[in-house]
C-alpha cells in the first residue's frame, strides 16, 4: 500500500469495483486462461486483492498503526496482467494501541471487506463464503508470522480466536468463523480451508496442497515415468 497521490495508475476503488472496470478486467483475465470458468478466475483474482489489502493492514496494526482502509477512500492500480498491483490510501494512518485479532479485523470487515465481498458476488458470481475464505488465508498468514507471543499448548495457532469465535468485537456475526481449521493428518497438524478456492479449474495454476478443502486435491498427481 502507498499514498494514492504517489500511486501511478490509481483509480478510485469504488469506481473500479462497482462500475464496469472490474467486469471488463475480469473478462480479459479469464480469457488468458482459455476462457476458463469465470467464477474460478474471479476467485483467483480475489486472492491477489485480499493479499494486497490484508497483509499490509495486519503488519501495520502489529506495529500500532491503523491504516485508512475505508472502501470509498481508497484507490487501486491494476497491473498489465489484470491483477491488483497496489492499493492507494488517503493518508499514512494513525497511531493505534495494540489489540487482539478480533479487534484488528472488526474495522477491516466493517469499513472494507463487507462491501468488497458483496461487489465480488454481484459482479462475478463468486459466493461470499468463498470470498471470505480467500481473505481468511492471508489474515491467518500475516497474523501468525508476526506473532511474538510464547507458544501455548501442543498446537500453537495465534489466529485461532478469529476462526473459533462466532462474533466480532462489536458483537456482529463473524464471517471468518470456521473458515480455517487445524486437523491432525498422519501425525502432522495441517491448516485447512472450509471452502475450495477453485484454482484447480484454471489451467497451469498449481493447487494449494494440504490447505485445500477437497481431500482429493491435496496431494500432487504422481509424475509419469
Amino acid at each position: 500500500m502507498m499514498l494514492s497521490s504517489d500511486l501511478e495508475g490509481a483509480i478510485p476503488l469504488a469506481d473500479f469495483l462497482a462500475g464496469s472496470g472490474f467486469s471488463e478486467t475480469l473478462d480479459r483475465f479469464a480469457a488468458g486462461y482459455g476462457n476458463a470458468d469465470r467464477r474460478a478466475a474471479a476467485s483467483f483474482w480475489s486472492l491477489y486483492y485480499f493479499s494486497t489489502l490484508t497483509i499490509p493492514y495486519i503488519i501495520a496494526r502489529r506495529a500500532e498503526r491503523a491504516l485508512p482502509i475505508a472502501f470509498d477512500q481508497m484507490t487501486i492500480a491494476i497491473g498489465e496482467d489484470g491483477l491488483p498491483r497496489a492499493f492507494g490510501l488517503p493518508h499514512e494512518g494513525d497511531w493505534s494501541e495494540g489489540d487482539d485479532l478480533l479487534g484488528f479485523i472488526t474495522p477491516l470487515v466493517d469499513a472494507h471487506l463487507a462491501r468488497a465481498v458483496s461487489l465480488l458476488k454481484e459482479k462475478s458470481g463468486i459466493a461470499p463464503k468463498l470470498a471470505w475464505n480467500n481473505a481468511a488465508v492471508y489474515i491467518d498468514y500475516a497474523f501468525n508470522v508476526t506473532d511474538r507471543a510464547p507458544p501455548e499448548g501442543d498446537d500453537p495457532w495465534p489466529s485461532r480466536p478469529l476462526f473459533d469465535c462466532p462474533l466480532l468485537a462489536n458483537g456482529s456475526r463473524n464471517p471468518f468463523h470456521g473458515c480455517l481449521r487445524h486437523e491432525l493428518d498422519a501425525g502432522t497438524t495441517q491448516c485447512r480451508r472450509k471452502v475450495c478456492c477453485l484454482r484447480y479449474m484454471l489451467p497451469g495454476i498449481p493447487g494449494c496442497g494440504e490447505l485445500c478443502a477437497l481431500p482429493e486435491l491435496r496431494k500432487p498427481e504422481p509424475r509419469k515415468q
